[in-house]
């Protein structure tokens, strides 16, 4: 059912059947470490470079899914799937064997949100009974493409995040779950023409805001309908900037915000400065953390909100500013 202008309520919601998450080293040294399903010994999965290396995490982490959920991959219909790097590389050759109809997503760190919409969509509207939404990042993969070397050794500013290494992978399906989707907010892409691409959550935290203010206003609801209003990557520059703007919206957030970004590192004892981001961030905490505390009813009610920034390493170097993008993908324990 359409609600508003940019939301969608699943009359039938779609179930998340099973999940899985993988990721690296550092990140498995944070406070969530213990959480995911595995935590890599070695970032580079014994290939030959890092860009093969996200590519097996992937693999690795959708074999891990679908073993969990004892189910082939010939049971799914539709894999939508994405990563930050050019023409989704990572993706293309890290699911490609798998053999599963594949629609290839980019919305920087906020494709986990746009795979379980659409897989939501899909499912919810009849077209599939079971498909699987995925996402992935990999510090290092992510550094070359957009910052540098890591061989460079340059110094960092408070203000940028560190790439998570992970995968984070459901299965949305018709059948019975612990955790339905109750329904979705769509982002539209918000540009306040900040051109800093080492302060991500400065570009992203509008567009968070944006998409939360207007799935509160075609719900007509507010934030005490959700337990937990969790954000994907803004880091502590990025929330402030948050919840400071839905409270000028007349909104107010902080007693129930979560940032996947600022919870995957210790900030003070693993140097990550402003907190997490990449895809594989909201991804794997989804899969490994929040999800978790949805089955056994802690939270009832979340409202998960994957946030990006859309740049290239092209529109960096011409002097574009960096928009951003997020989606609401509301999670429900009740099936209703």
């Amino acid at each position: 059912m359409i609600v508003g202008k940019q939301s969608i309520i699943f009359e039938n919601r779609p179930a998340i059947i099973e999940m899985a998450s993988i990721v690296g080293h550092k990140e498995g040294e944070g406070p969530l470490g213990h959480e995911f399903d595995m935590v890599l010994d070695d970032d580079k999965i014994g290939q030959d470079n890092w860009d093969q290396a996200e590519s097996r995490l992937q693999y690795d982490t959708v074999k891990m899914l679908l073993k969990k959920a004892n189910t082939n991959a010939e049971d799914i219909r539709y894999i939508f799937a994405g990563d930050l790097l050019g023409q989704l590389i990572a993706t293309t050759f890290g699911i490609g064997e798998l053999n599963i109809p594949f629609f290839g997503l980019y919305g920087a760190c906020s494709t986990m949100g746009e795979a379980i919409s659409l897989g939501a969509i899909t499912v919810g509207g009849g077209f599939a009974d079971k498909v699987i939404s995925l996402a992935s990042s990999h510090f290092a993969s992510a550094e070359k493409t957009f910052r540098f070397p890591l061989e460079y050794g340059n110094q960092r500013p408070l203000s940028a995040t560190w790439t998570v290494t992970g995968c984070g992978s459901v299965i949305i399906g018709n059948s019975s779950g612990k955790v339905y989707i109750e329904g979705i907010t769509t982002g539209k892409i918000v540009d306040y023409g900040v051109k800093d691409s080492m302060n991500m959550g400065a570009c992203m935290a509008p567009a968070a805001a944006d998409v939360i203010y207007n799935n509160f206003r075609d719900n007509n609801i507010n934030a005490g309908y959700y337990d937990k209003i969790i954000t994907g990557d803004l880091g502590y520059v990025g929330q402030r900037i948050l919840i400071d703007l839905l409270k000028e919206k007349g909104y107010d957030i902080a007693d129930r915000h979560y940032d996947c970004g600022i919870e995957m590192y210790d900030a003070e004892t693993q140097d990550t400065h402003s907190g997490g981001s990449g895809c594989g961030c909201s991804a794997s905490i989804l899969c490994g953390y929040i999800l978790k505390k949805m089955e056994k009813k802690e939270w009832k009610r979340v409202l998960f909100i994957p946030t990006g920034a859309l740049m290239s390493p092209v529109s960096f170097n011409e002097g574009q500013s960096v928009p951003g993008i997020a989606h609401a993908v509301m999670l429900n324990c009740e099936k209703m």
